[in-house]
């Protein structure tokens, strides 16, 4: 496996590295678009051919290192990747490192963020998604992807932006007054302040990918019209960075399209720039 961004040895070490990037193919409850277990080979791919200077920061964010760790690649059923995950995140939560993942589908973000709440009390779980995924169990399991912040709205505080899709079961676990609906926040910016405003200091980010509009990433199980587009969302997400204790962030859902490299080059950057937010916006 070639190293983040194509980045020098030196930089990608498991000691001397910053950041850790934890690969999380599972794609085993997924209903309709499949895909997402080969999003980071794609992902990999893409930040190879990106430019890893940032203009808006003036930075080069991967000088402080970012090492991939060893795939999870438990798949022989939703729970048993969820415990696979959450033993995996709870190790590495005692590591003084940064620590990201990538999916696979949603699902993989319930294990992370029970070992990030049990660890933190009073963490604020920041969600964009298209999907409000809040289901207590779909076909037969907690841990699916319709699943993926349910424990987490009965244990963390959850902000929820982007969505514009849910099930009538998911309104009794869902509190709107920490929900941007993605037809409410359309044009608009001073929703920012105001989700900011509801968030503890820490705070984990779990980006699902369809949380964009699908014009700019279809790439994705269940793409959804409507969505965020990308100068808003890092916006956004540049605020929450420079204002907020982020303690690691996970992107999901990305399912490549033969021969349709963009979504894969804006997972990529979307990872960089959170990357140069964290570590480079404060010099």
């Amino acid at each position: 496996m070639n190293n983040f961004g194509g980045i020098e040895d030196q930089y990608a070490s498991a000691e001397k590295a910053t950041i850790y990037l934890q690969n999380i193919p599972y794609d085993g409850t997924s209903t309709w678009g499949k895909g997402a277990n080969e999003g980071f080979d794609a992902f990999l791919d893409a930040a190879e051919n990106m430019e890893l200077y940032d203009i808006e920061t003036d930075s080069e964010v991967y000088k402080r290192g970012v090492h991939i760790l060893p795939s999870i690649t438990e798949d022989q059923s939703a729970e048993a990747m969820f415990k696979a995950v959450y033993a995996s995140t709870k190790e590495l939560l005692k590591k003084e490192k940064f620590l990201t993942f990538f999916g696979g589908e949603h699902s993989i973000s319930i294990g992370i963020i029970k070992a990030y709440y049990e660890k933190y009390p009073n963490i604020t779980i920041l969600q964009l998604d298209a999907h409000a995924d809040l289901r207590e169990s779909y076909l037969g399991t907690p841990y699916n992807h319709a699943c993926a912040v349910h424990d987490a709205s009965k244990n963390t505080n959850l902000i929820q932006v982007g969505i514009r899709s849910m099930e009538t079961c998911e309104k009794k676990f869902i509190d709107r007054s920490k929900v941007f609906f993605a037809e409410t926040i359309y044009q608009t910016t001073d929703w920012m302040d105001q989700a900011i405003s509801l968030m503890t200091d820490q705070v984990y980010v779990t980006v699902d990918l369809d949380a964009f509009d699908p014009s700019i990433m279809p790439a994705t199980g269940t793409p959804e019209p409507g969505g965020l587009d990308w100068n808003t969302t890092i916006r956004f997400l540049k605020k929450v960075f420079t204002q907020k204790t982020v303690l690691g962030f996970d992107i999901v859902e990305l399912a490549p399209i033969d021969g349709f490299k963009a979504p894969q080059f804006l997972a990529a950057k979307l990872y960089y720039k959170m990357l140069s937010y964290k570590f480079e916006t404060n010099k």
